[in-house]
């Protein structure tokens, strides 16, 4: 499925890609791709030009490294986690879009583990964070941030679920977490839920984000499909 914004975008040919994304919508104030799992968003310690930014400030100077364009960091994605990333091309479009983050809509994909009693909800805990940078569920406001993650499930197998998620809040690792808390861990994640063999990558994927252009205040959503990946889990016996 594609929005109205991308339909009307001129698509950039696949040999000017940046590699491991894929450009969905650009203009003179944001730049938006779908982000292949196991790339960086931005540098790590580890990591300097492995990553979407490296290679998206790259393309927006066509190679030309005395080139003033450059792309300014909105929200993030985990290293694992595919799909839609807004990037800003100008300092204004930048703050206007972080004020404004909360209010927008995001969407994602998940492949679990199991089947959820109930087959649509909110998750709802507060937020804090140990000393190996692991998130975990509270129920005391003082001690965490709250955090809101709805869901919905669409597709069951034997061993794993399809679900539509509502990124309602946005903390840190918070759908990894409270899929967790439910007993549903997302299928792949090594940190908040179980090793199973054969499973390749973290099964979350940033599916959609809809928002008010910095601009125009036009409203775009800029949407992806569900990973071929997460269907072949699905199908396994």
């Amino acid at each position: 499925m594609m929005s109205q914004n991308q339909k009307n975008f001129k698509k950039v040919p696949k040999k000017y890609q940046p590699r491991g994304l894929t450009v969905l919508y650009e203009d003179r104030d944001i730049l938006v791709v779908d982000k292949i799992s196991g790339l960086l968003t931005v540098s790590s310690e580890k990591v300097r030009e492995n990553t979407a930014y490296y290679r998206l400030t790259d393309y927006v100077r066509k190679g030309n490294q005395k080139s003033r364009n450059r792309i300014f960091i909105v929200h993030r994605l985990d290293r694992d986690t595919s799909g839609v990333i807004v990037f800003a091309k100008n300092e204004v479009a930048k703050h206007y879009l972080q004020k404004e983050w909360s209010g927008f809509q995001k969407k994602y994909y998940a492949v679990v583990h199991g089947t959820l009693v109930e087959k649509e909800g909110i998750v709802t805990s507060y937020l804090a964070e140990n000393h190996f940078h692991k998130m975990y569920s509270v129920s005391d406001p003082k001690r965490g941030k709250l955090a809101r993650t709805g869901y919905k499930v669409i597709k069951e197998s034997k061993k794993f679920s399809l679900l539509e998620v509502d990124l309602l809040t946005g903390r840190k690792n918070q759908i990894r977490v409270h899929l967790s808390d439910r007993g549903c861990p997302v299928a792949g994640d090594r940190k908040y839920g179980q090793k199973e063999k054969g499973v390749k990558r973290l099964s979350l994927h940033a599916a959609s984000i809809t928002l008010l252009h910095p601009h125009s205040k036009e409203k775009m959503t800029f949407e992806t499909e569900i990973p071929a990946y997460f269907e072949s889990l699905l199908n396994r016996n």
